[in-house]
């Protein structure tokens, strides 16, 4: 056990010029977390900022750029060159954006006018009546060829222009609304209609042809600009990627900045950081400053703020790799107040132990150390988002392959260790046996029921550990935050904790043939005496008035439900952990079901054997992904339930660190 990291209490005072530079460090070092404040900085760098990161991210979805949701290790704040190259993709992009796109709409503009040109295309009715019955308005005439390109700019969308086979005869078609559109840009490019004779029938042939050509063209154009598309994908998507990282970092800083308060030359700004890296902090701020930088550090019992209890100082862990893969089970339900006992190491510790108890296989243990190494930060990036379960999963695959020697039991087999483990019992008691440690009575080995009532004793052992434990913590949390009431007079103080131990001493004395004795009433009297007087005698000791707070009978009341919760807490804290047994029993049953049905089915021929396998294979999936499952929760359970609510009263702040990286 070991107490959080101590905690100073920052305050910096930095130029402007400086202050891009001094948050870019801090953020890599992930040193500080700052106190809230009022800003009074300039919101208009965020905003100019934020329409740079839109135009780059939409140049990366149009160009199907994965943008990473983490920050690269090599990061600064952009300068002016990024900034000149930010606006060179940006511009290619919009232009290559903006010619595939009027392509693509003058595409569907022709698509849409030759699907209603060819539904007209085989009527038997003259040229100037189909007007009539379609929802275009068409006009055949001369247009001079150098006027095309210039019609269809004016046009836009609203309008197709069809060469008619060879010369310089059109079809123009539009929608029925914007035929005087339509027929005033005509007059303008000097357009000359066509009498269509009265026996020219249907939509000429050549109007056809010439939309289906102007199609393809069009589609060889979006494909040209596709390359073109590919090719910048290619040569900017490192460059893409590393501008948005680089943009994101400074609209950080930025919002960060418009946070804290500021003068006309200066920022000034505070928060917490951990005592241990202060003074190297402090160093490289000045370094990167030219000594232009003002710090002052304060203890946390100097801040007025800590010191009325408004305000409590965030906490920070500073474990190894084992013990640090634990802190998710123990922020998960609250973090510690600052001072106390940090109780992640006897987590780990008891996590391991209890899920291995429970969950004892060589061959299953070893897929959770597999997997374990699999999600690793070492490990394929496909498993990158399970990370923070890999040392878990190690320990408590190594526990389970510990727990499946004693056992005996490989992939629910349970005859593989048989001759080995006879030879190495031999050597050492010179009594062979086929397994270290019998759960399962079986009525061919003898004792292997009085075995198995020895293995759930040693669960309510380690559930007697755990509880000690958690109420040793508590004592010596309320001594260091000086809270001697609940510190000595309490249920969960040392008034309980001696009546637990005493309880517990009298009962392994009769279980071993003893026998209640006259000072055992006194040694559970004393106990039950000072928790329930424990509010008064506290007011005698520190001269409150009056003794009885709330009246006798309130008192009396409140005392006697008090120890009573206290005898129903520990009975049923302590018997708890036969679940720990319980579950170690079931999954023997489930192993050995597994593996009886098996080795059936493989004495049965060939057909018999491939299901003896698929069963073995099944079997061992179900009970590595399910009761895998179900043992986790209940170790959680056993922590949350009857280890944390020993001293987990009130809890603190976890320290979270300004950081570009998650």
């Amino acid at each position: 056990m070991i107490r959080p990291r101590k905690m100073k209490f920052i305050e910096l005072t930095v130029f402007k010029n400086d202050m891009d530079r001094v948050l870019e460090y801090l953020g890599k070092q992930s040193a500080i977390q700052f106190l809230e404040e009022d800003g009074t900085g300039d919101n208009a760098s965020v905003t100019r900022i934020r329409q740079v990161i839109g135009r780059l991210t939409d140049a990366a979805v149009f160009l199907g750029v994965e943008l990473p949701s983490e920050t690269s290790e090599t990061f600064s704040v952009p300068g002016s060159a990024e900034t000149a190259l930010a606006e060179k993709i940006c511009s290619v992009v919009d232009n290559l954006k903006e010619r595939i796109t009027k392509l693509e709409q003058e595409k569907n503009q022709i698509r849409d006018t030759f699907n209603e040109v060819q539904a007209f295309s085989k009527m038997n009715m003259p040229f100037s009546e189909l007007e009539q019955l379609s929802y275009l308005t068409l006009r055949l005439g001369r247009l001079d060829v150098k006027n095309h390109s210039a019609l269809r700019e004016e046009l836009g969308d609203r309008a197709v222009i069809i060469p008619i086979g060879e010369g310089n005869r059109v079809l123009a078609a539009s929608s029925k609304k914007g035929r005087f559109a339509l027929d005033s840009s005509l007059k303008k490019f000097s357009f000359e209609p066509i009498a269509v004779p009265k026996d020219n029938m249907g939509v000429p042939a050549e109007m056809l042809v010439s939309l289906e050509e102007q199609r393809r063209k069009l589609e060889e154009k979006i494909e040209v600009i596709n390359v073109e598309k590919e090719q910048i994908r290619k040569s900017e998507e490192l460059n893409i990627k590393q501008l948005v990282f680089l943009w994101n970092t400074a609209l950080i800083i930025e919002v960060i900045k418009s946070k804290f308060t500021a003068t006309e030359s200066f920022y000034h700004f505070s928060g917490w950081i951990p005592a241990d890296i202060a003074l190297e902090t402090a160093r490289g701020l000045l370094e990167i400053t030219g000594g232009r930088a003002a710090i002052r550090t304060y203890s946390p019992e100097e801040i007025p703020s800590v010191k009325d209890g408004s305000e409590k100082v965030p906490v920070s862990m500073k474990h190894g790799t084992f013990v640090k893969g634990f802190e998710g089970v123990v922020f998960s339900y609250g973090a510690p107040l600052y001072g106390t006992i940090d109780p992640t190491p006897l987590v780990a510790i008891f996590f391991t132990i209890l899920f291995g108890l429970m969950f004892g296989d060589i061959g299953q243990g070893l897929v959770l150390l597999i997997i374990g190494f699999l999600t690793s930060a070492k490990g394929p990036k496909v498993f990158s988002k399970f990370k923070s379960y890999s040392v878990p999963l190690v320990s408590v695959g190594i526990a389970s392959m510990v727990m499946g020697v004693l056992t005996g039991s490989i992939f629910t087999r349970e005859d593989l260790l048989i001759a080995p483990t006879r030879f190495i019992t031999t050597v050492i008691t010179g009594n062979p046996v086929d397994r270290f440690l019998h759960i399962m009575p079986m009525a061919s080995e003898g004792g292997s029921l009085q075995k198995m009532l020895f293995f759930f004793g040693f669960t309510v052992g380690i559930g007697v550990i755990l509880n000690s434990a958690g109420l040793l913590i508590n004592i010596i949390n309320r001594c260091i935050l000086k809270k001697y009431e609940a510190a000595f007079f309490s249920k969960t103080g040392l008034a309980g904790l001696l009546m637990f131990w005493y309880a517990l001493f009298i009962a392994l004395r009769v279980i071993f043939g003893g026998r209640f004795k006259w000072f055992d009433f006194l040694g559970l009297l004393i106990p039950v005496f000072c928790i329930f007087f424990g509010p008064v005698i506290w007011r005698i000791i520190s001269r409150e008035k009056p003794v009885l707070e709330h009246g006798l009978m309130t008192f009396i009341m409140e005392g006697f439900v008090e120890v009573l919760e206290t005898v129903s807490t520990y009975i049923s804290n302590t018997v708890s952990f036969l679940r720990v047994g319980a579950f170690a029993l079931s999954h023997a049953v489930l192993s050995f079901i597994v593996f009886r049905f098996s080795e059936a089915l493989a004495n049965s021929g060939i057909a018999g054997s491939a299901m003896a396998v698929l069963i073995m294979i099944l079997g061992n999936i179900i009970i590595i992904v399910l009761e895998g499952m179900i043992v986790a929760i209940q170790v959680v359970r056993l922590q949350y339930y009857e280890f944390f609510n020993k001293f987990f009263v009130e809890t603190g702040v976890e320290f979270a660190p300004f950081r570009f990286k998650k």
